[in-house]
């Protein structure tokens, strides 16, 4: 006697609905705090976005720090969509088309200039989160300079160390005026143009 196999499950498990919420919440998240700010929006405007009581929101994040923590990660993972540089591409293609997708997607700019920012004042649950990206992002830039160092394309007299951070300052600086006047200033253009300054071509 022979049995036909039972077709798999399609429902939605417990795990997977709460996956599901837990996503939208941060989504809900990301937009108040891009708009307002962490200090300016509230847990209860997050729960108003998804349509959900706050006592129901905090099951699923105890605090709003644990909350905020999830939306950098979450942004974090969305701009990791420009990523990674192929071993082939230039330093200077890599930051200008990162750049060039961080514009497509909706919010993050907002988020990371408005959080950044406000992550200096007191008592900040970012801070920590941001002061180890500058540290992150300062190691990565420096040994790609340094390479270049390396290979004969720095120009003279430019330090690996002093390169990656203004290409960070550069980045942060023209991402604000980008969301002032998005029409009137070209992000990636500014950002290849310093690269360019530094870099010798190949």
């Amino acid at each position: 006697m022979t049995t036909t196999p039972a077709a798999p499950s399609t429902k939605r498990g417990p795990y997977a609905k709460s996956k599901q919420r837990r996503e939208s919440i941060v989504t809900a998240a990301h937009e108040v705090f891009a708009a307002r700010g962490y200090r300016g929006g509230s847990l209860q405007d997050v729960a108003d976005k998804v349509g959900m009581s706050q006592t129901s929101l905090l099951h699923y994040f105890p605090s709003k720090s644990d909350l905020l923590l999830a939306v950098l990660n979450w942004r974090d993972t969305v701009t990791g969509g420009g990523h990674p540089r192929d071993p082939e591409e230039s330093l200077v293609d890599a930051v200008v088309r990162q750049a060039r997708f961080n514009e497509t997607v909706p919010g993050v700019i907002e988020l990371y200039a408005v959080l950044c920012a406000e992550s200096i004042t007191d008592n900040h649950p970012g801070l920590d989160f941001f002061t180890e990206r500058y540290e992150r992002l300062r190691r990565s830039y420096f040994r790609a300079f340094s390479a270049l160092a390396d290979e004969g394309r720095l120009r003279p007299g430019v330090d690996p160390g002093q390169a990656a951070a203004s290409l960070i300052a550069l980045w942060d600086g023209i991402q604000t005026q980008w969301l002032m006047a998005p029409g009137d200033v070209d992000m990636a253009g500014c950002l290849r143009a310093y690269l360019e300054l530094v870099v010798l071509p190949e």
